[in-house]
């Protein structure tokens, strides 16, 4: 048989508990080539290079649904 709570936690009980549980902002590096904001270990999207090589014939589109 589940336990069930003696006693209501109050909101800033549940506050603090809950202040860890939080997105993390993401992390951007600026593309040696082209100065864009790109993520880390991915092809850049406005110039299309990742380390240095060119591995994308066209900019990547970006598309949001």
């Amino acid at each position: 048989m589940p336990h069930e709570p003696k006693r209501r936690h109050s909101r800033a009980v549940k506050n603090i508990r809950r202040a860890s549980i939080k997105l993390a902002a993401v992390n951007l590096l600026i593309c040696p080539n082209c100065n864009a904001k790109t993520l880390a270990h991915m092809a850049c999207r406005n110039c299309g290079e990742y380390a240095g090589k060119k591995v994308a014939d066209e900019a990547v589109k970006v598309t949001r649904v």
